[in-house]
């Protein structure tokens, strides 16, 4: 038996297991971002995960970066979640909620707002919105008063998310989104005290997540990060300097954890291994990358000091992903057409595999 199926302490949480599921957006939630019974079945259904980290999830409005999306920040919402929460507590798992606040990855046709950012930049790309995929827009620029606003967006949603029975949440600080545009270069031009240099680009990260830490303890705060990453056309000129000294400030507030994507090259992370003394979550793949995550990726991580490790498309089509990979059982294809379409085609019609004995 590998080191990933053996337990691991995290914070006052017992996991079973190394294996994380990965957030993953699903675009299955209902009108007015809430969470729906098909959401509870595909979490349940996961549920021996060492950990599941949920799709992203808007903190505000002016967050949701998809349409279809779940959010929370409503009374509504809350409730929502909470037969989603108590579905996997059932089934004996774990669930963090990840907070995803888009920032200029959005469209007004999603949310009925102008998307925001840290610059006048528009990401690189089409977004998705009602209609199908557009070009994405200019955002409007925060003002610094502004900003301090939106970091406390994502500690509202975490006293919302416990409230609503997670056991804690993940920051999405990767991927292009908004904590990543305030860490970015070039997405990033601010003269003000969130702009220019290192230590002013980590500070919008840093704010949202100590306030977090402030709301619902650092045993539930952990945080996602995607170092050299080029989603949505965001660009970090110095990836070491930037992501060594948000670890360090991410030690002073003893979060739970650190997610990384594997979006550089293994140096350089091992580099962010040594500089981060907390728990080590690795996603060894790059997502949407032609590869997933597979046994001798996880194998090759942990044997180079990460904690867990974090398998996303897997998941997809194997709601038993932890046994069959125990086993050594073959892993099932999922359908990459049905990833985003709705309903519960290729959401719930993945079964486990049938054990004899």
């Amino acid at each position: 038996m590998t080191a990933l199926f053996t337990s691991y302490q995290l914070g006052v949480l017992t996991l079973p297991n190394r294996v994380v599921m990965a957030p993953m957006t699903r675009v299955r939630a209902a009108a007015g971002g809430l969470a729906t019974p098909s959401m509870a079945t595909y979490y349940a259904q996961r549920a021996t995960a060492g950990l599941i980290v949920s799709e992203g999830v808007q903190p505000s409005v002016i967050g949701q970066s998809n349409p279809g999306t779940p959010g929370l920040h409503t009374d509504e919402q809350v409730e929502a979640w909470r037969p989603v929460t108590a579905a996997v507590h059932a089934n004996g798992g774990r669930i963090f909620a990840q907070l995803m606040h888009g920032g200029r990855v959005s469209h007004s046709d999603t949310t009925g707002m102008q998307p925001v950012g840290p610059s006048d930049v528009r990401a690189v790309g089409e977004v998705f919105t009602p209609t199908g995929p557009q070009p994405a827009p200019a955002p409007r620029v925060l003002d610094t008063a502004e900003v301090v606003e939106h970091a406390h967006s994502y500690a509202r949603a975490a006293g919302r998310a416990v409230d609503a029975g997670f056991d804690g949440v993940e920051l999405h600080g990767a991927n292009g989104y908004l904590i990543s545009q305030f860490l970015s270069s070039n997405a990033n031009l601010r003269t003000d005290r969130y702009g220019g240099t290192v230590a002013n680009r980590i500070r919008f990260a840093v704010e949202a997540v100590a306030a977090t830490v402030e709301t619902v303890g650092a045993a539930r705060t952990g945080i996602r990060l995607s170092p050299g990453g080029g989603f949505w056309g965001v660009e970090e000129t110095d990836v070491v300097d930037l992501y060594t000294a948000l670890l360090t400030e991410l030690a002073r507030l003893e979060v739970a954890y650190v997610h990384l994507e594997a979006t550089s090259d293994e140096e350089v992370l091992l580099t962010l291994r040594r500089a981060w003394p907390g728990t080590l979550v690795i996603n060894p793949v790059v997502p949407m990358g032609p590869k997933q995550t597979g046994q001798d990726d996880a194998d090759h991580w942990l044997g180079l000091g990460a904690d867990l490790i974090s398998f996303g498309r897997a998941f997809i089509a194997n709601p038993d992903l932890v046994e069959r990979l125990r086993g050594k059982l073959p892993i099932a294809p999922a359908d990459e057409a049905t990833y985003y379409q709705g309903g519960d085609a290729g959401y719930l019609t993945y079964s486990a595999h049938q054990y004899s004995g």
